[in-house]
């Protein structure tokens, strides 16, 4: 079981070393946009010549602090302060002396300086907690909260959702989610049609949680079996949201059914592994993988059907066997039309392609190391997967792993695969919005990439990369780092 501890190691500095300080010459703050005490911290001791001010905070980690809107802008490594979360805010690792008050990072900031007071740390510490507010009291990312475009990201190792801005592509909030003190995993995560609620799963949790976008707070626990409590991994939302599937990955696993509105609840029993799902268009026949074999789950809600399907014209087999060398089926996605589906064999490496109307294999399509998770775009005719152990990439002294295959879903063949500076890329998701793809890197192989800082959760720290849909290029090159054990992602509006 995955524990929180409390840590004061870190990999790296806030700042890189180039970064010097001129002697500190007191300035008026005017204009900087923080509130006064705030501003006579971070404007005469931050934002200082050599360091975080205009002129020179590319050599100081790409982090501008001489005014409020720069700040959220983020640096090199992505947010350095997160409105609401003083856990969760790097900065205030780096310009903290004292254990009793949090975690300490060297080196202390602001460098080759007298470090700040106590009562200096606890000032934008305590402005942190209450959103990072400017002058005028107005909290960062809060403007427009009906139609902002965000990306949810799990936090497997922490019990924290990530809410990313889509457009300064920084984290912009941390959600805290689970309803006990013991680590839940939070595992799925996928956003309603509308773009007004998202739905989260936890592998060792009791509930369904539902997160109302608008204010990124948890709104409603949708309580799940707990006789026998079981591992929730995946589940399908209905077009209107009024419905949910969700799978109880184990070996003697259910899929429950519950009517979001009444709140009535069906189990069925009998299925082993039940991973992936997918649906028709009215929600009621359903594609269900089985992690361990060569075969899926069809079923439906009335009875009528429920078989198992062969994804290799052998004989179908589900089996319990963890070790298995068949297919090993994970991840299922029906087409925009409906037409076909798509599921990542995890063990052939492989994306295999059944035609809906007969449940028949149309296409295989070979992809790198270990597939697991797909988007889709609805603008153009992209399926994107995240294959998490494909052959290494080496990036000067650093090696890392994973790639993202683009697959024409039209056409059925492979057009790109994207490879660069992340490590086990696993979750995935499209902004159409903004024309992008953001996956996140789990990261959880000890040899990968060190993590510029640390966080209060075991574990190194994951990142999350945005690429452009139209040249297959980072849409920013920075590699934004979050909480250990980035899992599963999902963008508010599609």
């Amino acid at each position: 079981m995955i524990q929180r501890i409390l840590t004061a190691i870190c990999c790296l500095s806030l700042t890189v070393i180039s970064c010097k300080h001129e002697p500190l010459i007191p300035k008026q703050p005017n204009g900087s946009g923080y509130p006064d005490e705030v501003a006579k911290i971070f404007v005469n001791k931050c934002a200082t010549a050599g360091c975080h001010n205009a002129a020179s905070y590319e050599g100081a980690g790409g982090l501008r602090m001489d005014t409020w809107e720069q700040l959220f802008n983020g640096g090199n490594n992505g947010s350095a302060i997160v409105p609401y979360s003083i856990e969760f805010s790097p900065l205030l690792y780096y310009i903290n002396t004292d254990f009793n008050l949090g975690i300490v990072a060297q080196p202390t900031m602001p460098k080759d300086n007298p470090p700040l007071s106590k009562e200096e740390y606890i000032t934008i510490r305590d402005w942190v907690a209450k959103g990072a507010p400017d002058k005028s009291g107005n909290i960062p990312f809060a403007s427009d909260p009906a139609t902002r475009q965000k990306i949810y990201i799990t936090m497997q190792a922490c019990d924290q959702v990530a809410v990313i801005d889509a457009q300064k592509k920084v984290v912009m909030r941390y959600i805290p989610v689970g309803t006990s003190a013991i680590a839940e995993v939070p595992h799925y995560l996928r956003s309603t049609t509308d773009g007004k609620y998202a739905f989260v799963s936890f592998v060792a949790g009791t509930t369904l949680q539902k997160i109302e976008t608008s204010t990124d707070k948890v709104v409603e626990d949708i309580q799940l079996p707990t006789n026998p409590s079981g591992s929730w991994n995946v589940f399908a939302l209905s077009p209107d949201a009024s419905k949910v599937l969700v799978s109880d990955w184990r070996a003697s696993g259910r899929l429950v059914y519950i009517d979001l509105l009444t709140m009535k609840m069906k189990v069925y029993p009998g299925f082993t592994y039940p991973h992936g799902i997918a649906s028709n268009p009215s929600f009621d026949t359903f594609y269900v993988t089985s992690q361990y074999g060569n075969a899926m789950y069809k079923l439906s809600l009335d009875g009528f059907v429920n078989k198992q399907i062969s994804l290799d014209g052998k004989t179908p087999v589900v089996t319990p066997d963890t070790s298995s060398s068949m297919l090993n089926p994970h991840e299922i996605l029906m087409a925009p039309d409906y037409s076909k589906y798509f599921i990542t064999c995890e063990r052939s490496n492989e994306v295999r392609v059944l035609n809906r109307s007969r449940d028949s294999v149309i296409k295989v399509i070979p992809v790198g190391a270990k597939p697991q998770e797909f988007a889709i775009s609805r603008k153009k005719p992209y399926l994107f997967v995240t294959c998490m152990d494909d052959q290494p990439t080496k990036l000067g002294d650093v090696t890392f792993v994973g790639s993202v295959y683009v697959i024409d879903y039209n056409t059925l063949s492979v057009v790109n695969v994207i490879r660069g500076n992340f490590s086990s890329p696993h979750g995935i998701t499209v902004d159409d919005v903004n024309n992008t793809v953001c996956f996140a890197s789990r990261n959880v192989n000890p040899t990968g990439p060190k993590p510029h800082h640390t966080s209060s959760c075991t574990g190194a720290n994951g990142s999350y990369h945005v690429y452009d849909m139209t040249t297959f290029q980072p849409a920013d090159k920075r590699r934004f780092e979050v909480l250990p054990d980035p899992y599963s992602a999902d963008a508010r509006f599609k």
